[in-house]
Order: structure tokens, then C-alpha cells, then sequence
């Protein structure tokens, strides 16, 4: 058995049905070893860096591991922007890279990464993005460097690996004489029952003084697939849950406890909670820049903050815990809701404003479409159990305050590294992971363009994702960045091309959208061709989604803002 085939038949044995990546000689090896499996789907890229997000993408909802790979040198280094994303995200991804003739090293071989002989050095490029790298130096520790590649990439809060395999191993005649199957050995990480009890009563004690307490859950729930949990922890102990945007849909957000998403581009009904509350119980959430205010430094000054968090680094990262539990949120939640019913009665019904969604605040701003009254349209028109993407833009500040998500429906945004591109591409791993779900990218005209060239990836591997382009012709959240700290803006206007057109040439389907119905129409037919669509849909550039400098409301922020400015004291 050679290297690759070893490999991919470890890959097999853990369950990965999907791999994504580049084809380069010093992976070649590799490629037929994919081709020969029974098993694993191998797709095949244009670009490495949409094979990074794809392996994020297939690794986003699921408890499986997302696999890239790439040839040598450059196209080892495309794999950087969604081996980023991975670490930031936490999402369980194995890159395997080729790697340069060991033989060879420091003479300057082609694509050569070595840092010997004015070559560029990879090592610790993939070691700063990973969790670990691995780069195999003999044929014999194969199975053993990918066993502990995959744990490490599954235990604990999930990440990056990656493993570089030198083109002497890589060699036919050289065979694995040691396989041995992948064994997984990734134990939950579970609470300290002393400590959930210390929560426990914490949060009982709060209830039986009528103080208010609130949930705010981030990715880490959606990772942990603890909804089901917290809705029924909620709805034991009344309590509210408000959301990040990155744990946005943890439970349905039409529910009378959901209070919306908490952040600049949030939703008032979680601000005015938010305001009131004594206590956060923030669950999975690194507390980052949107959903604090810009890292509003007094934001918990007058708070009691509990943290649950997978990881510890975490706690106490941007705001002082009183308490925490260490441990995956699914566990911790069942735990506490365990432990607190025992000294907690029935808890009144309590009423909470509803998220708002200001559908009268949608005006006909003219011939173009209002992307708020587009994403309403879409969440009355979304299938059950579909899963919804956003890009890098401002596209993303409009889903996340128009679309509701009913339960068992997904969201998801770039996280906090960001790249444009990774919706657009990361779309097609998702989809690979859940053929039967509808798969559909909301993404700025700005972020297709970046990558879109990926359409013929799903044309010819009949991925069926359908992407809606936010289309004005403009980088419009740079514009507006722009002008709020030049109070001018430039180079951010650009030509689109005939969306509807390129589609069709790639053998994808394409409509060009210009009122609401025409949406819904396109939209409909869309999700009955079950083939990749695009639906350009024009909006208008003269919409500005809602943006909150402060949980205390505009005028308080205003005044803040005065006294940093002028050195005023507070009245």
C-alpha cells in the first residue's frame, strides 16, 4: 500500500465522505488514491483556496472532519486564508500538502519550502494557523502522524491540521508495510459537577430574587448542537436568550424567549434585554467585535458574566467571568438544568418583546430591490432545514437582521478572520456534507467576484448550491467605513458582468432580479432545478442596514462619544 493510499484509506475509516483540492504534481499520488476510493468524494478545484473553504464548509454543522489538499510551494500556501478561518472558527480540518524532494532540500527544487537556500519556509507558516503540523519524514510513521493529526484536529474546541508529505515518500515504489486503521480516541469535554453546582446555585438564587438573567450563545452552541438543551433550559427557567451573529438560529427565532441577535447590526429587542439584565450567561461565545460594540470596555461593568466555553483560553479573554464552566455547552447546559431544577419551582411565564424586524422602516427607495424587504422574502420562502450563508459585506448585516430561521434551519457568517469568498466557496462543502438540505449563499457582488470562477467546480461535480447576489456595483461596507472616518470614499465602484449569461455558459442556471417577484420566481425555480443556480438580483445602493454604536440606544452613544472627544464628565 503506498503512502496516499494509506491515507486515504485511514480518512475512510473515520467516516470523511468528501476531500478538496488542487491538482499539482507533488500531490498526484494522492489524486488516484482519492479516485480509486469507494468511499470519499474527491472534488477537484480550481483555485486551492476554494478547496480550504469547502473542507471548512463540510466540517461547519457536522461532528467530521473537513479535508483539503494541495500540491507544493504555491499551492500549499492558497490553503492560508481557509486554514485561517479554520483556526479562528474551530472547525476540525486536515490539509495534506505535498512537499519538496528531501533530497533535494536547500538546492532550490521547484516549489521548494524549506527556508534552506533563500527558499521561502513553510514550517512555521503552518504551524501558526494550525493546531499542529506534521511533515512526514519516514514511510513507517504514516498511519501513526495521521491518528494523532485527526485527534488533534477533533479533540477538544476543533481546528486546523495539516500534514506535508515529501515527494521521496510520495514515491510508487515505497509501501506502508505498517497500516494500521485510524483509531479516534476524542473524549467530550465535560463540566466539573462542583462547579456546575456553584453556577447552579448562582443562577437558582438569581431566579428567587426575580433578578433578571439572560443567555447570549455564540458559535461554540451552534458547535456543540446544544439548541435543543437550551430551549428547554429556557423555557424551565424563563430566561431570554439573545444570540451572537455567529450563534444566530440556536433555537427558533420566532420563540417568545428568543430576543434577537445582540450586536452593531443587531436587533433593539436585544438591547433593551440586554440593558436590564443582572445576569449574562454567555455560552460558546468569544465575545468579538460586532457583538461587544466594538469591545465597548464598560459593556459588563454593571453584570454578573458567567461563561461556558470549550476552551479556557477563552475565559476572561475581553471580559472578567465571575464564574465559568469549562466544558462543551451541550453538557454543561443539561447539567445545569439538572442541577438547578432541583432547587428552583415552577418560574412564571414571562413576556419579552419580540425581535424586530422593522418591516416599516422598508421604504420603496425606487426602481431597485430593498435587500431588507429581499431577505424578508427569502426567510417566508426558505425550506425547512436549510442553511444559509452570508459573506464578507454588508449583505451580511441585512440577513442577519431580516432572516428569521425556524428550527432546524442554519446561518452562518465569516468569522472573525473573515475572507471574502469564504460563503461563496465554503457553500460547496456544506453541501457535500448535506445533499438532502438546500444549501444557499447570500452574498455582495464584491465576494462573488472574488472567487465566483468556482461555479464550474459545482457545475461539474452537480453541486447544487444556489447563490443570491447582493448587486450594486459597489464594495459597499468599505464605502460606508469610509466615509465615517474620511467623510469621503474612493476606488470602491466596479462593473458586474451578465450574471444570468455566465451562469448558463458554465452550465449552471441564472436569472437576473429587479423586483420581488421576479425573486420569487427565480427563487422558486431555483430550488426545483436542483442544479446551481445565481440569482443577480439588483438592489439599491441608497439602503443603509441598522447600525447600534451601543446597547444604551443612539443618544447615550452620541454623548460618549462627546465626552471622549471633549473631555466632558458625566451629568
Amino acid at each position: 500500500m503506498q503512502t496516499y493510499e494509506a491515507i486515504v484509506k485511514g480518512l475512510e475509516d473515520i467516516g470523511v465522505e468528501a476531500a478538496f483540492g488542487g491538482a499539482g504534481a507533488a500531490n498526484g499520488g494522492l489524486m488516484l488514491a482519492l479516485e480509486h476510493s469507494r468511499k470519499i468524494r474527491p472534488v477537484i478545484t480550481r483555485n486551492e483556496q476554494a478547496a480550504s473553504f469547502m473542507a471548512c464548509g463540510y466540517a461547519m454543522f457536522t461532528d467530521r472532519l473537513g479535508v483539503c489538499f494541495a500540491t507544493s510551494g504555491p499551492g500549499a500556501f492558497n490553503l492560508i486564508s481557509g486554514l485561517s478561518v479554520a483556526l479562528t472558527d474551530s472547525y476540525p480540518v486536515l490539509a495534506i500538502t505535498g512537499s519538496s524532494w528531501l533530497k533535494w532540500r536547500g538546492k532550490g527544487a521547484l516549489n521548494e519550502t524549506s527556508g534552506l537556500g533563500r527558499t521561502p519556509n513553510s514550517g512555521p507558516i503552518f504551524s501558526a494557523i494550525t493546531k499542529k503540523s506534521f511533515e512526514l519524514m519516514r514511510v513507517e510513521d504514516t498511519c501513526d502522524m495521521l491518528e494523532e493529526a485527526v485527534n488533534i484536529a477533533l479533540q477538544g474546541r476543533p481546528g486546523p491540521v495539516h500534514i506535508a508529505v515529501p515527494h521521496d515518500l510520495a514515491d510508487p515504489d515505497i509501501s506502508v508495510g505498517n497500516y494500521h486503521d485510524i483509531r479516534l480516541e476524542v473524549d467530550p469535554v465535560r463540566p466539573d459537577p462542583a462547579v456546575v453546582k456553584q453556577v447552579a446555585d448562582v443562577l437558582a438564587d438569581a431566579i428567587r430574587n426575580n433578578k433578571q438573567i439572560l443567555v447570549l450563545a455564540g458559535y461554540g452552541a451552534i458547535r456543540s448542537q446544544v439548541g435543543p438543551e437550551l430551549e428547554r433550559f429556557a423555557e424551565r427557567f424563563q430566561i431570554p436568550v439573545a444570540t451572537t451573529m455567529d450563534g444566530k438560529g440556536i433555537i427558533q427565532e420566532d420563540h417568545g424567549l428568543a430576543v434577537g441577535v445582540l450586536g452593531q447590526s443587531g436587533h433593539v429587542s436585544s438591547c433593551k434585554v440586554f440593558r436590564e439584565t443582572d445576569i449574562v450567561l454567555a455560552i460558546g461565545t468569544s465575545f468579538a467585535e460586532h457583538s461587544t460594540f466594538q469591545f465597548k470596555p464598560d459593556l459588563y461593568d454593571d453584570k454578573q458574566l458567567i461563561q461556558i466555553n470549550i476552551d479556557d483560553g477563552e475565559i476572561d479573554k475581553v471580559y472578567k467571568s465571575e464564574y465559568f464552566i469549562v466544558a462543551d455547552a451541550r453538557l454543561a447546559i443539561a447539567a445545569l438544568e439538572e442541577e438547578m431544577s432541583s432547587s428552583v419551582g415552577p418560574v412564571p411565564m414571562r413576556d419579552y418583546e419580540p425581535q424586530d424586524y422593522d418591516t416599516e422602516r422598508i421604504l420603496d427607495l425606487g426602481r431597485k430591490l430593498h435587500p431588507g424587504e429581499l431577505v424578508r422574502t427569502l426567510s417566508r420562502m426558505l425550506p425547512d432545514n436549510a442553511i444559509v450563508l452570508s459573506d464578507a459585506g454588508t449583505h451580511t448585516a441585512w440577513l442577519n437582521q431580516y432572516l428569521e430561521l425556524r428550527r432546524g434551519q442554519h446561518f452562518r457568517k465569516p468569522g472573525t478572520f473573515g475572507p471574502m469568498a469564504v460563503g461563496v466557496n465554503g457553500a460547496l462543502g456544506v453541501k457535500c456534507a448535506y445533499p438532502e438540505r438546500t444549501v444557499i449563499v447570500g452574498c455582495g457582488d464584491g465576494s462573488y467576484l472574488m472567487s465566483g470562477f468556482e461555479l464550474m467546480t459545482a457545475v461539474e461535480y452537480d453541486i447544487p448550491v444556489i447563490w443570491i447576489i447582493f448587486n450594486n456595483g459597489e464594495f459597499n461596507l468599505i464605502r460606508l467605513e469610509q466615509f465615517q472616518t474620511y467623510h469621503e470614499s474612493a476606488l470602491v465602484d466596479f462593473k458586474n458582468p451578465d450574471y444570468a449569461a455566465y451562469a448558463k455558459a458554465c452550465g449552471a442556471e441564472g436569472y437576473r432580479v429587479e423586483t420581488i417577484e421576479e425573486f420569487e420566481t427565480a427563487f422558486q425555480a431555483a430550488l426545483a432545478s436542483g442544479k446551481p443556480t445565481l440569482i443577480d438580483a439588483a438592489i439599491t445602493r441608497f439602503a443603509l442596514p441598522r447600525y447600534i454604536p451601543s446597547p444604551d440606544g443612539f443618544l447615550e452613544a452620541t454623548w460618549e462619544v462627546m465626552r471622549r472627544l471633549f473631555g466632558l464628565s458625566s451629568l
